[in-house]
């Protein structure tokens, strides 16, 4: 029997891989197509804004705030761009503020919620994607970091990291070691409004590879502190940073959970992965124990743990979800991520439950789907506001 040599044999179905893929988008969406949000019912853009679709009716007829896109029927759509100026426009004659500009006032710190678990498959990128996604819907001014170099986070909002960042344009270019970048150089606006990017690709393991050298030369340059400082120079813009981790606990998780003032810990409720679980809080709790005694900062505003891929029919999942909530308590998110068809056949076009027209699957799985997104969403949202001192926000 001949051997093959893995190297080269992984090599050519890499390459192959990636012409098949970039086929595949150049499909979707051509070379010279901008990619786009679509537009939103005016029924959906009251939902957004939270009033009534007859108060936006009203607005409209009163020339009053942008004029929306009417289809056939009399049927009116938004853009993005147009619920943003409506928030605007409603914010101005709000009683109380912050109810259609619901971020950061003066005193408020930055915050960076950091999204982590040691096991692929459990939803982290998704889970990720869709809260940054919902917060720059809901009027905040959101970036998103890609820091896994397998670049889901970035593939889902139109990058693919082996065409779009052949001259690196990582979070590795700010924080390494030798003449980093300027933050802002590398953040990348997408097609979302209040939603930047700063993608991923495989430059980021560059940063797990230097480390250890800089530890052995004494660099007084603190690997964890390097996010932490990164962010620094782009606070003023942002009210919050969604940092979707690599599944490892190397020197990169270690540094965004030191940046970080929230943390989100995906799980998908079966033993293997709660065992897994089990093994990687461990890991966790001891390096950042060592990183806490060389001065890193590990207070946080909160710590969840949301349920991914739920499957409320599931007898075994259903204990496993009772036995979490018995041991963490209100830690648990009250609220789990249902699996759906609907938002793996989103994934199939590198969109999400947002993006996509609801149209395209049947009424009761898009709402079931969207109805268990937005419940999370709204509960980690209820957090944010409860660390900025807003309760019952």
């Amino acid at each position: 029997m001949q051997r093959e040599r893995i190297d080269l044999l992984v090599g050519e179905h890499a390459r192959k891989l990636s012409e098949r893929l970039q086929a595949h988008r150049a499909q979707l969406f051509p070379p010279d197509a901008k990619r786009s949000l679509r537009k939103f019912t005016s029924g959906e853009a009251a939902e957004l804004l939270g009033v009534k679709d007859a108060y936006l009716r009203k607005l409209h007829l009163d020339g009053r705030g942008p004029s929306p896109e009417t289809r056939a029927g009399g049927r009116r759509y938004y853009s993005p761009e147009d619920i943003q100026a409506l928030r605007v426009l409603l914010e101005a004659g709000a009683k109380s503020p912050g109810t259609y500009l619901p971020g950061r006032r003066n005193g408020d710190h930055l915050q960076v919620i950091t999204v982590i678990n040691f096991k692929g498959g459990s939803g982290k990128t998704t889970t990720a994607a869709h809260l940054a996604q919902k917060m720059a819907l809901d009027g905040y001014r959101v970036l998103a970091i890609d820091l896994d170099p397998q670049a889901s986070l970035s593939a889902l909002h139109g990058f693919q990291p082996e065409f779009d960042l052949l001259d690196g344009g990582t979070l590795y270019d700010a924080i390494r070691y030798d003449d980093p970048v300027p933050l802002k150089h590398v953040i990348q606006k997408t097609y979302f409004t209040n939603l930047d990017l700063v993608p991923g690709n495989l430059d980021l393991m560059e940063f797990e590879h230097e480390t250890p050298r800089a530890l052995a030369q004494r660099d007084s340059n603190l690997f964890f502190t390097r996010i932490g400082d990164a962010l620094q120079t782009v606070e003023a813009d942002y009210d919050v940073v969604v940092v979707d981790c690599p599944p490892q606990l190397g020197f990169l998780t270690m540094s965004a959970l030191s940046a970080a003032t929230a943390v989100l810990v995906t799980v998908h409720p079966q033993m293997l992965d709660v065992m897994s679980m089990c093994q990687f809080l461990l890991m966790t709790s001891n390096l950042l124990g060592v990183v806490s005694e060389a001065g890193g900062d590990m207070n946080y505003d909160w710590l969840r743990y949301v349920v991914t891929r739920y499957e409320p029919g599931d007898g075994p999942q259903n204990q496993m979800v009772s036995f979490m909530r018995s041991m963490f308590g209100e830690h648990v998110l009250n609220h789990p991520v249902l699996k759906s068809t609907a938002i793996s056949d989103a994934g199939i076009t590198k969109q999400t439950l947002y993006e996509v027209e609801r149209t395209q699957f049947t009424r009761t799985t898009y709402e079931r789907a969207i109805e268990s997104l937005n419940a999370v969403n709204g509960e980690i949202e209820a957090l944010v506001q409860e660390a900025w001192g807003r309760h019952g926000a």
